[in-house]
């Protein structure tokens, strides 16, 4: 890694350069044996917590979630903190999390919080799970925090892949779909299309409208694949633009049937979210932050900016989100009922249920209904076009029958 340093020396000059070392700690101790004062001291490049070339810098979820369960197993029985973090580190295969926990360790062997070690890395790690590390390290109880962070990580994933996996097949279904009429316009329509050529008569409409589809696809492919490049091009540089991707997200929220199951998504992840950090001795309106900017829907993570806001103004929970109307009528009920009894958190956690419950059977109600309804919308478009490729032949074998 390369850091772009400002240093004082013995005799009062500062000096500026870029030097390269494996980490920041290690540069620094480097810095400090040869007598120099480290006055400011970044990464150069575009990645403030690393920058691997030629490797994408994200890190496996799956690993991810692993190291905190050995390193939870391992403060639970007795290991010091420094220590365990050498033993997880030597043992990972990821050159990415690998380098990141290099620079971790020497962070926490300096003297740094393990939560701020983990913060300097920038949004490679989610503010949930640094927020559960600071919470663990004031209670003095990290290995329960991080057994808590790794459960609410498996239900989330457990609720996401569920999902995806009932949408798959009806996804699988639609590109067939696709590519089994895209075969039919570019290859078997123009043999069609020349083969009634040769007749000189007028087709009928359906037919005619298929043969030009056909030509269009064929003669102009290209400036198809273009306008299609430009399109995708030009949304991706206007959901990057600020507050476009809460206005994407706030429409799709009002999208029939999707909308209200992605509300109950969100909701779910949203109560989870909180339970884990007020279960790890976090207040109620830093939780609120935090889960505001973790949430997947940038709408309702601005929205729930300003309950916080409101909450910290000395509002109730559970009125402000009436007031907003955040997530659903359900959900405010059940917060306010877990707010009056002093039990927040368990019913955070028991809404969470509720609505991963909701979402599943909902999708599975979906996937029952699309299936079929998929397969005889297939046969429809396949046999209206079948049809129309083969009315002349029907007509002309009319007429030469009346004829005779």
């Amino acid at each position: 890694m390369e850091f772009r340093c400002r240093l004082g020396t013995p005799s009062g000059e500062i000096i500026e350069g870029v030097y390269v070392a494996h980490n920041e700690a290690a540069l620094r101790r480097e810095l400090e044996d040869k007598g120099l004062h480290v006055l400011s001291l970044r990464t150069r490049g575009a990645f403030a917590g690393l920058a691997l070339p030629g490797r994408k810098n994200t890190i496996p979820r799956h690993e991810f979630l692993v190291f905190n369960q050995e390193l939870a197993t391992l403060l639970k029985a007795g290991m010091p903190l420094v220590q365990s973090l050498d033993i997880l580190r030597v043992r990972l295969a990821n050159p990415v999390f690998k380098a990141v926990l290099d620079d971790v360790h020497e962070k926490v062997r300096a003297g740094t919080a393990l939560s701020d070690a983990f913060t300097a890395h920038g949004e490679m790690f989610p503010s949930v799970y640094t927020a559960s590390l600071m919470a663990g390290e004031r209670s003095g109880n990290l290995d329960a925090v991080l057994r808590r962070f790794v459960a609410y990580s498996k239900v989330i994933d457990t609720v996401r892949s569920k999902t995806i996996s009932a949408l798959v097949y009806p996804a699988i279904l639609v590109a067939l779909a696709i590519v089994l009429v895209g075969i039919i316009a570019i290859k078997v329509v123009p043999t069609f299309s020349d083969f009634y050529a040769s007749f000189g008569s007028e087709l009928p409409l359906s037919t005619r409208v298929i043969i030009g589809v056909s030509d269009v696809v064929r003669t102009q492919a290209w400036l198809l694949i273009a306008v299609a490049v430009i399109g995708s091009l030009s949304f991706m540089a206007w959901i990057r633009q600020p507050g476009q991707q809460a206005r994407l997200d706030r429409w799709l929220l009002r999208v029939p049937t999707v909308g209200p199951a992605m509300h109950k998504f969100a909701t779910s992840q949203l109560a989870r979210t909180l339970a884990t950090l007020l279960g790890g001795g976090i207040p109620l309106v830093n939780a609120l932050d935090i889960a505001a900017r973790s949430t997947g829907n940038r709408y309702l993570g601005a929205e729930l900016g300003i309950v916080a806001q409101k909450v910290r103004e000395g509002q109730g929970f559970a009125a402000t989100l009436l007031e907003r109307r955040t997530v659903p009528d359900v959900a405010i009920k059940m917060i306010e009922v877990g707010e009056s009894t002093g039990a927040l958190q368990e019913m955070l956690n028991s809404l969470a249920d509720f609505y991963d419950e909701e979402i599943e059977t909902a999708v599975g109600r979906f996937v029952t209904l699309i299936e079929p309804a998929l397969l005889v919308i297939m046969g429809i478009v396949i046999a209206a076009v079948v049809l129309a490729l083969y009315m002349p032949i029907f007509q002309l074998t009319s007429v030469l029958g009346g004829g005779r």
